[in-house]
Formats: structure tokens, sequence, C-alpha cells
């Protein structure tokens, strides 16, 4: 499995770098972003799941048992994106319900992904703080979803902020990973 995501380590940099533009976009223009929230929130998640089945279904590796957890993401993804874009009346309440749902199972998911690599990529533990961060913000958004939008708003662009250093954190161990293989270092346990 370390191989496979070593290969693709520029998509989870990638995946990082969408989650952390959009959070700063979030933090210095909330009016804005407030504004067209459920447009910005349904291309991203649409987009963050077309990337996770491109990575799960460009693998032609033969142990491809471990693929699912990245093409469940991704269909999630799509599924919200889809929620989202094409239901923006009803989704102004139910949004937060959508965002709760999907980061609750991304998180629980990348979990899931980092304990599978555990024993084949040092420092799995960034992966782990990015599920824990999801999870964490599902349970604040339905803890109390009747909170200030801007407060709602705030908490999303913290998480996606976070979320993407993180995902680039594992991106530059998943770099290296896949330079050492090129280079016939073995890789680290």
């Amino acid at each position: 499995m370390l191989l496979y995501y070593a290969k693709l380590w520029w998509v989870v940099a990638l995946r990082g770098i969408f989650a952390v533009l959009f959070g700063l976009c979030a933090f210095f223009a909330p009016i804005a972003t407030l504004a067209v929230l459920i447009l910005i929130f349904g291309a991203y998640a649409a987009a963050d799941g077309v990337v996770a089945l491109a990575m799960a279904i460009s693998g032609k590796e033969r142990d491809g048992s471990d693929r699912w957890i990245l093409a469940l993401q991704g269909v999630l993804g799509l599924g919200i994106g889809a929620l989202t874009l094409f239901n923006p009346a009803v989704t102004a309440l139910s949004l937060l319900l959508y965002i709760a749902a999907w980061t609750l199972a991304t998180g629980v998911l990348q979990i899931v992904a980092a304990v599978r690599l555990r024993k084949e990529i040092p420092n799995e533990w960034w992966m782990i703080l990015a599920g824990l961060a999801s999870i964490a913000l599902a349970f604040l958004l339905l803890w109390n979803p009747v909170a200030g939008a801007l407060a709602v708003l705030w908490m999303i662009a913290s998480w996606a902020t976070v979320c993407g250093i993180l995902l680039i954190g594992v991106a530059f161990r998943l770099r290296r990973a896949h330079h050492d293989h090129l280079h016939g270092k073995p890789l680290a346990a």
C-alpha cells in the first residue's frame, strides 16, 4: 500500500493545497464566502471525490485490496457534492448535516488508512491527526447546528486549513518514501 500512496504523493499534496486554499478564502473573505459557501463546498467535495476516485482507479498494482478506502472517500465526496449543488435552497440548513456526515466518514476512513500504513511508513500519525480533525469538526457541527453561520464558517475554515496542512505533511513523507524506493533504499518501517 505504501508504494501505491508514495507514487501518488503529489495527489495527496494537491488535496492538502486545495483544502488550505479553501480555508484561507473562508477566513479572509467571510461575507463573500458565506454567500457562496454552498457552491464552494459542493465543488470542493465533488473535486475531492474525483481526486480520491482517480487515486483508487489509477492503481495497477496487484495488491489493490486497500483501494476501496480511497474509492469510498471518492464516492462520498461526489455524492455530497452532487447533493449540495443540486439542492442549494434545501441545502442551506442541511449543509451542516452533509458536512458533518462527510467529515465524520472521511475522518474514520483516513484513520483506517493510517492504521493500515503504520508498519510501512514512519509517522503515520499525520494521517491519524487529519482524520481526528475531521471527526472533531463533525461532532462540533452536530453538537450545535443552529450556531451562528460565521462561527460555523470559521470552524470549516479551520478544519480545511488543518487537514490541508496535515495532508501536505503526509505527502512529503510519501514523497520521501517514493524517492527512497526509486533509489533502491529500504523503506522505513
